[in-house]
């Protein structure tokens, strides 16, 4: 395996997962896994995203996060919760893992109190906004440790009530229950569903595809960018995480189920894009020729070798991209237009 795709590999959780919680549809999904009660008690479509990080450098190749403040459905003291999303990707668990998200709770609420200086807030205005933290897991070893300032405290009992102490909500994605994941029947829950069986056998991760994508067909249309969502993250699991003489077959159990066109070319797109990444090693114009050819043995499996050839003579960058345009939109070979492209090579 090369490095670049280690690389890419290394941050696919990162990216499809902080991609996902930029949907406040999603966000409420997890939230509603792992505390139902709570999710009713908050107003989800009223989020407010806040555009920073609080992992440092060296930790950003093992976790992301995702802040938000949400209002509550009804008026209380406080207007708004925070929720701290901390995606943890590696499968070594970390004992220190409390100790770093009070760490990370305490700069949110530092930077609310610069916010009160800077816009200079009257005192009795001042007030914290409680935090919702959330570890979510995606990691295979079972997570045991508590997250916790015990944890890596040995504290007399008696000195017990002097240690900082909060709740966190944890969800440990491989070790959760498949019937937790998906009892509500969100999106969500099924697409984790097929997460649980990244770096299972083919049958395995198979079936669980088969039953996310059969269910995401059936349910309502107000989760069709949802749904979007998750077929573009199948793709993406697809190509970074199974071995590439699986590949077809696993995108073919998503295509089976897809009628709407702008599906397709959802994965279609998500297709290129990973295939243009894969070849730039190669050299730009190369990756894009590679990428186009792909892409249409994947949508009409049998590309005729007159095109392939007119393909693979053609140097311009603009032209690939055309094509790739056109790779991800036609409705049948005839709509690959290679004749300007050859003649601007």
């Amino acid at each position: 395996m090369s490095e670049t795709q280690d690389t890419q590999i290394e941050h696919f959780p990162d990216r499809s997962l902080r991609r996902l919680l930029q949907d406040r549809e999603y966000v409420r999904g997890l939230v509603q896994i792992i505390a139902p009660d709570i999710e009713a008690f908050l107003d989800f479509s009223r989020i407010t995203y806040e555009k920073r990080s609080f992992i440092s450098k060296a930790l950003q190749e093992r976790e992301s996060d995702v802040l938000l403040s949400v209002p509550f459905q009804e008026a209380t003291d406080t207007d708004a919760l925070f929720i701290y999303i901390l995606i943890e990707h590696q499968s070594t668990v970390d004992k220190t893992m409390g100790f770093r998200l009070l760490s990370y709770m305490v700069q949110i609420w530092e930077s609310q109190r610069r916010e009160w200086e800077t816009e200079k807030l009257p005192e009795n205005e001042r007030r914290l906004q409680p935090i919702l933290p959330i570890l979510f897991y995606t990691g295979d070893r079972p997570w045991t440790p508590p997250v916790s300032l015990t944890a890596i405290m040995d504290v007399p009992e008696i000195l017990e009530r002097f240690v900082p102490s909060f709740d966190t909500l944890f969800l440990g994605v491989k070790e959760t229950e498949t019937e937790v994941l998906t009892q509500s029947g969100h999106p969500l829950g099924w697409l984790l569903r097929v997460l649980q069986k990244e770096h299972s056998d083919e049958t395995e991760i198979s079936e669980a595809l088969t039953d996310a994508v059969s269910h995401l067909a059936s349910i309502d249309e107000d989760f069709a960018p949802q749904i979007a969502e998750a077929l573009r993250y199948f793709v993406q699991l697809i190509f970074h995480r199974r071995s590439v003489d699986e590949r077809d077959a696993l995108v073919d159990i998503i295509r089976q189920h897809i009628q709407d066109p702008k599906e397709l070319n959802t994965m279609a797109q998500t297709t290129a894009e990973f295939l243009i990444e894969q070849g730039i090693e190669q050299g730009e114009a190369k990756g894009k020729r590679d990428a186009v050819l792909k892409l249409l043995q994947h949508r009409f499996q049998n590309v005729p070798e007159v095109l392939s050839r007119e393909i693979s003579n053609i140097h311009n960058l603009s032209r690939l991209d055309t094509l790739l345009e056109q790779a991800m939109t036609a409705q049948s070979l005839e709509d690959i237009d290679t004749q300007s492209s050859v003649n601007a090579n």
